[in-house]
């Protein structure tokens, strides 16, 4: 596979306010690969997999969110095809169960 992994947790109030569903919709415009789940302690963790620039564009955009979201800080690391595998068999990408 060519291209990047990242996992980012994303802080502030971004639970409530369409956070998974608007980076879901951010993720296949650019046509990455990935998920997104809320976390119990208030933060979106999320896998994005795709090409250096639009992962990079999209982690920036993360930054603001949707339109409710406060974004407080965007935590970003390098990730691996382990948790990229993580998703729903089948998905391009997946909205994942709370942990």
């Amino acid at each position: 596979m060519s291209g990047v992994i990242r996992h980012i947790i994303v802080r502030g109030k971004v639970q409530g306010v369409g956070y998974r569903a608007w980076i879901e919709g951010e993720a296949v415009a650019r046509g990455l690969a990935g998920w997104a789940r809320n976390r119990k302690d208030g933060t979106v963790e999320a896998v994005l997999s795709g090409s250096e620039s639009d992962v990079a564009a999209l982690i920036e955009k993360c930054r603001h969110g949707p339109g409710m979201a406060h974004v407080t800080a965007v935590d970003n690391e390098p990730a691996g095809e382990d948790m990229l595998n993580l998703r729903t068999p089948g998905e391009r990408f997946s909205i994942l169960p709370t942990i």
